[in-house]
């Protein structure tokens, strides 16, 4: 798997393959087929392009998306040309996967080759304890775009054991092992939310990738 952080690339620097960075904020997709982007995230394009909407491919990925709300809903983009993509003017990391698999919290996704397998499945280890954590994975060959909310740091769980804020862990290495961490002291404060005293403990050789936040803060109703 090769992943780099690009936010200090050139704007327009070309990446190997059809996924690039125009810029931190925005993907540049070279498209000659078919890719899957989350719906709502098409900013521009240039050359002749349609976009439908994606089912969740079988009742099986339906139900699994209905049960869990895992998942983000997304659209097919077929065509020629250029396809730009952004999403609230996150942060865009870039993976390429070589026949290997990546576990990814749904709602970071941006934009994935259409070739590549998805499946929502629970979080082993981490499941019951976690309250029930389903995330989407990804397997094959090809990139995938992952939003981050501010810079993310990618931590390699090969050189320690590492723990992570659930709501901060965006992806992970699909093979690694995943559990979770309690706190036993009581208060403890822990994470950058209320409180947690809960995280999720991976071990193995492989990363996962922490975003700066917990997600973006959702303004309090004024009514």
């Amino acid at each position: 798997m090769r992943s780099a952080f690009f936010g200090n690339m050139d704007q327009g620097q070309q990446l190997p393959g059809h996924f690039a960075l125009q810029n931190s904020k925005m993907l540049r997709v070279h498209l000659n087929g078919d890719v899957l982007a989350r719906q709502g995230s098409m900013v521009a394009f240039q050359g002749q392009m349609d976009f439908d909407y994606e089912g969740a491919g079988g009742i099986g990925k339906f139900m699994k998306k209905a049960l869990t709300g895992e998942g983000v809903p997304t659209m097919r983009v077929k065509g020629q040309g250029l396809l730009f993509l952004a999403h609230d003017a996150d942060d865009i990391h870039l993976f390429y996967l070589e026949n290997e698999g990546i576990t990814v919290n749904g709602s970071n996704i941006l934009a994935y080759d259409a070739h590549l397998q998805s499946d929502i499945k629970r979080v082993q280890g981490a499941g019951i304890a976690a309250g029930g954590l389903f995330n989407t994975t990804l397997t094959g060959t090809g990139w995938v775009a992952l939003t981050t909310h501010g810079t993310p740091v990618m931590l390699d769980c090969g050189r320690a054991p590492t723990f992570v804020d659930g709501q901060s862990a965006v992806a992970w290495s699909s093979h690694l092992q995943v559990g979770v961490n309690r706190t036993f002291k009581m208060g403890a404060l822990i994470g950058r939310g209320s409180g947690e005293a809960m995280q999720l403990a991976f071990q193995g050789q492989g990363f996962v990738l922490v975003q700066a936040s917990e997600g973006p803060t959702i303004p309090p109703h004024t009514h």
